[in-house]
């Protein structure tokens, strides 16, 4: 067990089973926010955030009209997007709220601050942003802290005053 993977290493996109291109279209494009890179017939879709060939896959292959999958079996818990600045997730969360959009949580889990939600087709979605690494919180060791304690989304949204 000698191998590490290397520390410049990224996931790169996520593809995701949904039962409504449309839909879906709805929730990544329209209230998120990334545009069309691609279609793949009337089947698939492929989404960026800035012209990157794709961050996001849509596909009804297996689940046209399909339900959401089950809580509780094994699967994708959620598909988190990070944002650059503090200001691009105050900007997002003013989104959400203004569009009604139901939330499932919010955190603040010390190395980052965090959104959860659900899109159309049950899958979960974290939209954050990251302190800078110098602010991470760390114990004695130097080992990372990380928790789950409340995000003030009125200080969030404060960063948009700015």
């Amino acid at each position: 067990m000698d191998y590490k993977i290397p520390g410049q290493t990224r996931i790169g996109h996520v593809h995701l089973k949904v039962a409504d291109i449309d839909r879906a279209l709805t929730f990544y494009r329209d209230l998120l926010g990334f545009e069309i890179m691609q279609r793949y017939g009337s089947g698939a879709v492929f989404l960026s955030a800035g012209g990157y060939h794709h961050h996001i896959g849509l596909n009804t292959w297996y689940s046209k009209g399909a339900g959401p999958s089950p809580v509780h079996s094994a699967g994708l818990f959620h598909t988190a997007i990070l944002y650059p600045t503090r200001k691009d997730l105050a900007a997002i969360v003013k989104r959400l709220l203004d569009a009604a959009y139901p939330l499932s949580g919010v955190a603040d889990h010390g190395v980052s601050q965090a959104i959860y939600l659900n899109d159309p087709d049950g899958n979960g979605v974290e939209l954050y942003w990251d302190r800078p690494r110098e602010d991470w919180p760390l114990d004695k060791d130097g080992g990372l802290l990380m928790g789950t304690d409340p995000l003030d989304i009125e200080d969030l949204l404060s960063e948009l005053n700015n």
